[in-house]
Order: structure tokens, then C-alpha cells, then sequence
């Protein structure tokens, strides 16, 4: 899983990418096995103003798929990060459980209606 950081009105320190990339790595798991590539966007609206105005945005790219969007703004950049990864796990948990629903209907379909092949010679 490649992961691309982008901040906007800061620096990004190495322990704020380290905290990134841990959470990231822990919430996904195995379900982020499938992802290519996140992109990362963190910025702080208000710049010195203060206030709720620290935002993570997540796009996550998986492969044959729409990538997965989601975004938390917190006052501290740490909680809006911890926020926007589960939300992320949460998204993903869900598709990858529609997915499997979807292969485990199939896989039970399929050899009902194909239970008879015509054998070789049979046709007219």
C-alpha cells in the first residue's frame, strides 16, 4: 500500500507521518491488502485562528473500484486522523463484506444453473 501525504498550511513532522502511517497500517489490516494507493490530504483551515479546523481526508484506490473518500475535521490533527482511518476501515469492511456476499451467491448460483454441460457430440 503506497501512501501519499499532502499537507496544506504546516509542516508535516516525522511523527505526525509515523502516527499516520501506523494507524493507517493497524486499522486496515487485512482488508488494506487490496488497497494501491491513499492519498493523504491534511490541513489546517484556520491556520492560527484556531478552532475545530484541522482536517484528514483519506482517498483510498483500489483496483477495479471507486476509490473510497472519506474526511473528519477535529481541533487536534491527531483525533481528526484516528477519526478519518476508522471511518476508512468501516467503508472498506463494508465493501469487502458486499464482495463477498456477491462471490458467495455467485459461486452457489452458478452450479445449479450449469448442472448439465452438453457433452462433446450431443450437438445437432
Amino acid at each position: 500500500m503506497q501512501i501519499d501525504t499532502h499537507t496544506h498550511g504546516f509542516e508535516l513532522t516525522q511523527g505526525l507521518n509515523e502516527h499516520l502511517r501506523r494507524r493507517l497500517r493497524f486499522a486496515l489490516g487485512r482488508i488494506g491488502a487490496g488497497v494501491q494507493r491513499v492519498v493523504v490530504r491534511l490541513s489546517d483551515i484556520n491556520a492560527d485562528r484556531g478552532g475545530v479546523d484541522k482536517r484528514c481526508r483519506l482517498q483510498l484506490q483500489l483496483p477495479g473500484q471507486p476509490d473510497v473518500v472519506v474526511e473528519d475535521t477535529r481541533s487536534d490533527l491527531y483525533a481528526a486522523i484516528a477519526a478519518a482511518v476508522e471511518r476508512a476501515a468501516r467503508a472498506l469492511g463494508r465493501r469487502s463484506g458486499r464482495l463477498r456476499q456477491l462471490m458467495r451467491r455467485t459461486r452457489t448460483e452458478l452450479p445449479a444453473r450449469f448442472s448439465r454441460w452438453p457433452s462433446e457430440g450431443s450437438h445437432p
